[in-house]
């Protein structure tokens, strides 16, 4: 089978959870395209799981609510050929989709000021630029 779907650390998605759907895939395969289904579906239910720590799921149900469908999950591979393959991309997709979406909020911004030494330094390049470009002027006539 493939590799277990971890989200971050050692929590991993069970593959009792997981449903996969196959079906027929377009693009690159010639006559072989017709006859395969390489084209992945993964679906796992969000909502309804009990994997994910109670606050990394409150996060994922709030960022990734565009995404959920009655609580569900959807990852769609079919770039490649084979199923296996499509399979390994869907996979990684939700594991990282679920990796960011547990993710902590970064830490916020506290405001500085800039040092007074920094401050002089930029008006002092200022002046200095301006006056080069004062020099690149017509020379006038006495």
């Amino acid at each position: 089978m493939t590799e277990p779907v971890r989200v971050r650390g050692s929590v991993v998605v069970p593959d009792a959870e997981l449903v996969w759907r196959f079906s027929r895939s377009s693009g690159p395969g010639g006559q072989h395209v017709n006859t395969s289904d390489s084209k992945v579906e993964l679906r796992w239910d969000l909502a309804a799981s009990d994997v994910l720590p109670p606050v990394w799921k409150e996060r994922a149900l709030e960022r990734l609510a565009s995404r959920l469908v009655d609580g569900v999950l959807v990852v769609r591979a079919s770039e490649h050929r084979s199923q296996w393959r499509n399979r390994e991309v869907a996979a990684a997709r939700l594991a990282s989709l679920l990796g960011e979406a547990t993710a902590p909020p970064p830490k916020t911004r506290r405001a500085t000021k800039p040092s007074r030494g920094m401050v002089e330094r930029r008006l002092e390049n200022k002046r200095h630029r301006a006056s080069l470009k004062q020099g690149r002027g017509r020379i006038k006539p006495e």
